[in-house]
């Protein structure tokens, strides 16, 4: 299954057998937050230690069962130029030293029983970056005020918020880059392009489900945009 509009397209696919059909360093930059292997795909709610904010039951899947293999890695390396790669202390192994890394502050309690940031490797030659977001921004586990039903629901359990990837296009991109993103989950990649004058945002996502939820995402987020 394919979705176009405009310049964003998605698909319903594996990412491997999608980059395989494009040239090397094809896209300009890739941002990716590929499986941690902490089988958090089959968690239905997400909170603090002896709470749960969380009121959706998120569909639960395999997908978090395994890290992506080396192969992911050439190939993503393959197709994109510059790189922007959430989770990379999973996969260090995979990755070449970089003096640039990424951090992303989620904000969170002392008594968050997941990970208060995350990290994440950059292919570009410059000092470390921190993005911090406030909870009551972000959508994790409690309502964000700016983005009102689906769009602000959490409808993924590694869900990141739009604003933090329009920082991302902000510091790293380049007005008419081509960009892809392997590992689509709740959408917030693609909107965030959509905002971005970009040439064209590729993003690809295996799970139908999730497909499916991002697309009605994408498409509420569009229009609110348009009305507004």
């Amino acid at each position: 299954m394919e979705f176009n509009q405009d310049n964003i397209k998605i698909i319903n696919a594996d990412c491997m057998d999608i980059m395989a059909n494009y040239a090397d360093k094809y896209f300009d930059l890739a941002i990716v937050d590929p499986p941690y292997g902490i089988g958090i795909g089959k968690k239905k709610t997400i909170g603090e230690r002896g709470k749960t904010y969380t009121v959706t039951n998120y569909h639960q899947s395999e997908w978090d069962n395994k890290i992506p293999d080396k192969q992911y890695f050439d190939e993503l390396f393959r197709v994109s130029q510059n790189q922007i790669i959430f989770g990379a202390n999973y996969f260090s192994h995979f990755l070449p030293p970089s003096a640039g890394w990424f951090v992303y502050n989620k904000q969170q309690p002392e008594n968050f029983s997941m990970a208060h940031a995350e990290l994440a490797f950059t292919s570009f030659d410059r000092a470390v970056r921190m993005k911090g977001i406030p909870r009551n921004e972000v959508g994790n586990c409690i309502s964000n005020n700016k983005e009102k039903g689906l769009i602000m629901a959490k409808i993924h359990q590694c869900q990141k918020p739009i604003r933090l990837y329009e920082y991302l296009l902000k510091t790293y991109a380049k007005k008419g880059f081509k960009i892809i993103d392997t590992h689509l989950g709740s959408g917030s990649s693609a909107i965030a392009a959509d905002n971005f004058n970009i040439a064209e945002f590729l993003g690809i996502e295996k799970d139908e489900i999730h497909f499916n939820n991002s697309i009605k995402r994408f498409k509420l987020k569009t229009l609110q945009k348009k009305l507004f």
